[in-house]
């Protein structure tokens, strides 16, 4: 591993950060069985159901990659395809009765896991990063796509 002690930016930081988290998601993944788009789904609806034309714009997949996505999804029993109730031609995707369980062993997984990246963090800092980060997404608008466990005491998550 490259240590630099130099001073680093915000997109550098930001950008090695996004490659840090990913790793540590990708490996969660692999041992749930998951491949990480199938992981990004389960977490992408742990919130609510959604449309076709949502979560191909939350995912950054084409309508027909989403569609192939959602199919093998449901046919391993984590997702069911569901009518919207307020446009009958259309669908939602919502997880299954497993899928609501394996996103949230997962998540709850990948939560250690990524609140492991910061143990050389004392709790003041830890709080201080939780805040900015927090404020990032949602200055940002960035939608709810994956939720923490609750702890006790613990503040909702953003």
């Amino acid at each position: 591993m490259i240590r630099s002690e130099e001073p680093m930016g915000i997109a550098a930081a930001l950008v090695r950060t996004s490659f840090l988290v990913q790793a540590v998601y990708t490996e969660a993944s692999r041992e749930y069985g998951l491949p990480v788009q199938q992981a990004q789904l389960i977490c992408v609806l742990m919130a609510q159901p959604r449309g076709m034309g949502e979560l191909s714009t939350m995912l950054g997949l084409e309508k027909s990659s989403l569609t192939g996505l959602v199919d093998r999804a449901e046919r391993r029993g984590l997702v069911h395809r569901e009518p919207d109730p307020l446009d009958r031609r259309a669908v939602r995707v919502a997880l299954s009765d497993e899928g609501a369980r394996v996103s949230g062993d997962f998540c709850a997984d990948a939560s250690v896991r990524m609140e492991a990246l910061a143990d050389g963090a004392g709790p003041a800092e830890r709080d201080r990063l939780a805040a900015l980060l927090g404020q990032l997404v949602r200055g940002n608008e960035v939608p709810v796509v994956f939720t923490e466990p609750k702890r006790a005491g613990a503040a909702p998550s953003a």
